[in-house]
């Protein structure tokens, strides 16, 4: 995927909102380095236009249109090495941010941030750089050094596997076992049987009680 002096940066928007992918393709081509090579709603679409277009960085969404931005994050660390991810999300910084650096992401961004941050982040991945905010770097390193996290949002979830995380949130936008599991292309008892880690580590007593904390946790963090 090497690129002549002469070439611009290709890059891949993955967003499910149509306003969103417009507003990073007016900023990005306002670079005159860079240009916008594809825009994808879901995984497999992404997937289909890395292999078309050859980016050199992808742009991608936490929540895709029928699927899960980490999955993509992996397929593309495990197919696509060479292509670097930038993650920017609505979904809780604190949350989210490390578990897509561990996935394979080089960076992750909230969409509330104002458009030079954005830009900054493209250009510190392109850079080879791995980009976080400023409150994050902190805690990461607040973290790396034994003092406790102080967000009692990521304290819910902490103890959570990445893909038990995603059933949690599945469970609090009010899909039923069924629809996670077609989304997450799993068997229904599987499903279950992460319905049930979950209430284990984070002591619900029930199936209403994990339904109700995971609304309250998704409007929370998404509200």
């Amino acid at each position: 995927m090497a690129e002549s002096a002469s070439e611009k940066t290709r890059i891949l928007l993955v967003d499910d909102h149509p306003m969103i992918r417009e507003r990073l393709v007016e900023l990005i081509e306002r670079e005159s380095d860079l240009e916008v090579c594809g825009e994808a709603e879901d995984r497999h679409e992404a997937l289909d236009l890395v292999a078309a277009t050859q980016p050199r960085l992808a742009i991608v969404d936490l929540t895709l249109k029928s699927s899960l931005g980490m999955e993509l994050i992996k397929d593309l660390q495990a197919r696509y090495p060479d292509v670097k991810v930038l993650v920017v999300s609505m979904q809780e910084e604190m949350i989210y941010a490390e578990r897509c650096i561990h996935a394979g992401a080089r960076g992750y961004i909230t969409k509330q941030q104002a458009s030079r941050h954005v830009m900054r982040a493209i250009r510190q991945v392109l850079a080879g750089g791995i980009y976080l905010s400023d409150f994050m770097t902190h805690h990461v390193l607040e973290r790396s050094m034994g003092r406790p996290a102080q967000r009692e949002s990521l304290e819910i979830v902490s103890q959570l596997a990445d893909r038990e995380l995603q059933v949690f949130e599945l469970v609090g936008k009010g899909l039923s076992t069924r629809q996670i599991a077609d989304q997450l292309t799993l068997d229904t008892k599987t499903i279950e049987t992460y319905r049930a880690r979950i209430k284990e580590k984070l002591g619900f007593k029930d199936g209403p009680e994990l339904l109700q904390r995971a609304i309250a946790w998704v409007h929370r963090n998404n509200g």
